[in-house]
């Protein structure tokens, strides 16, 4: 692509993509004798038994409070209530206070207003801009749930809908990019007019304040944090081959992306309907397909700038030549077709922009929504019981061998990294206070470290 690199750094996440079934089994398999062994497997189908006994109730209260607010049959089911409104906005609020307890407990967390930005920042395969009609969207419920548990710094979006994510991964799109390269190509000779008449000053102070907010543009060294590396057609490399050839586009993707909102009420009628919905592999930089209510998209307030400002242009320039004793046939027609293909290629441009946009919100409803409302709430609920038992069983293995909090972090940190590469940001118990971050210097998955973890299991205790 080229020799720029631009990398995107994200804080570490403390959810454990590790199957259970995997992690039990090499867990169990670290154990020497086979005695212990069997009992260790014991142990953790008691500790799944005890997990979701535990977890029960809670989650029937909130399929309980979610079948009062279900878009289906929510309405029919209030209605047999005979509630008063005030009562009604109790078991709302109860049903978010439930609802965002079950996202903490399952390692979601809120999108931040800069990591929506940066997000934001760059393009991949929607080049449309999208916004959100917020005469459609309730502005009531989620600001009264903020205002009464003290949240520290909701989001700006935060009153209108909440984004929960969870998780990173990657997504690589390869194609020709033949309008793509074009765009960038009449975007860098913009930029490149606009420096020179000395107006690209403010666009550029604006622009690199904004990346050297949340961006990386260097390569990432031995840091905490996690770097995840954007490929964009506006780095690459300005070369024939690379123009006439097929190009290989990256962009790092939320693994997991929750939604919850209200519609506006409308007139005559009070609504009390939640939305939840579950999307998966959202590339970062096409984050808007998953926004509730859409406005339909159009042509940019730049591309009208742009039109406009090319056949005024381009219209001086005939009339000036005609208005000359001796008028340029060849140069009149030149400025004219120079102009009609300009609009054209504009037209064409928008048409496939609005087609890939489409396409991509048809993606997003058949390919990657994996549910809504209630199957949604039920996919929490397991994922709840999983990083539990993924977390007990750990720290309990581990625990036989060490008393040590510090130690039984490093030790886990090992374990995961050895089981799957991964690294997170451990926690161990609730009322920890203090979240140990695994990954400071005395507590790095060093191949040492590691051999002396799964030596330590081999031995008798």
């Amino acid at each position: 692509m080229g020799k720029k690199k631009d990398f995107i750094r994200l804080e570490r996440e403390s959810v454990i993509p590790i199957l259970k079934p995997r992690l039990i089994m090499t867990l169990a398999n670290l154990i020497e004798q086979s005695s212990d062994r069997a009992e260790f497997l014991k142990l953790c189908k008691r500790v799944e038994y005890t997990l979701r006994a535990w977890y029960l109730l809670q989650f029937e209260e909130l399929m309980q409070l979610y079948s009062l607010v279900d878009p289906v049959h929510g309405a029919h089911n209030l209605g047999q209530q005979k509630l008063t409104d005030a009562e009604i906005g109790v078991l709302e609020q109860n049903f978010l206070s439930y609802l965002f307890q079950v996202m903490h407990k399952s390692n979601f967390k809120i999108a931040t207003d800069e990591e929506i930005e940066v997000a934001n920042a760059g393009q991949y395969l929607l080049n449309l801009p999208i916004t959100v009609d917020e005469s459609k969207l309730d502005k009531k419920l989620l600001k009264k749930y903020f205002e009464d548990h003290q949240y520290e710094q909701p989001p700006e979006y935060a009153d209108k809908y909440i984004i929960f994510r969870r998780g990173i991964g990657i997504d690589r799109t390869t194609d020709y990019f033949f309008l793509e390269k074009m765009d960038m190509l009449i975007a860098r000779c913009w930029r490149y007019l606009l420096r020179k008449v000395g107006l690209g000053r403010m666009y550029s102070k604006r622009r690199s304040k904004h990346l050297n907010k949340e961006e990386k543009k260097c390569y990432p060294d031995d840091s905490d944090d996690l770097y995840v590396e954007r490929i964009r057609l506006e780095n690459m490399e300005l070369s024939i081959p690379n123009l006439l050839s097929k190009t290989t586009i990256q962009e790092p993707t939320f693994d997991r992306i929750i939604v919850v909102y209200r519609r506006a009420s409308p007139k005559g009628k009070k609504e009390r309907s939640i939305f939840v919905k579950h999307f998966k592999n959202i590339p970062m930089a096409d984050m808007e397909i998953v926004l509730p209510e859409k406005k339909n998209p159009g042509l940019t307030p730049m591309d009208w700038v742009k039109f406009l400002g090319s056949a005024i242009v381009g219209l001086v320039a005939v009339i000036s030549s005609l208005e000359m004793p001796k008028a340029d046939l060849w140069f009149i027609i030149a400025v004219v077709s120079a102009l009609i293909g300009y609009c054209a290629k504009t037209y064409f441009t928008f048409q496939q922009n609005l087609t890939q946009y489409q396409n991509l919100i048809t993606q997003s409803m058949y390919d990657r929504q994996l549910d809504s409302g209630k199957g949604t709430l039920l996919h929490l609920c397991d994922d709840v019981i999983q990083q539990e038992l993924a977390y007990v069983n750990m720290n309990d293995e581990i625990a036989l061998k060490t008393k040590d909090l510090v130690s039984v972090v490093v030790m886990v940190n090992c374990l995961l990294f050895h089981l799957h590469c991964v690294r997170v940001d451990h926690v161990i118990g609730e009322k920890s206070p203090k979240r140990w971050s695994p990954w400071s210097a005395s507590m790095k998955p060093t191949p040492l470290k590691v051999q002396v973890v799964l030596a330590s299991f081999s031995a008798s205790p």
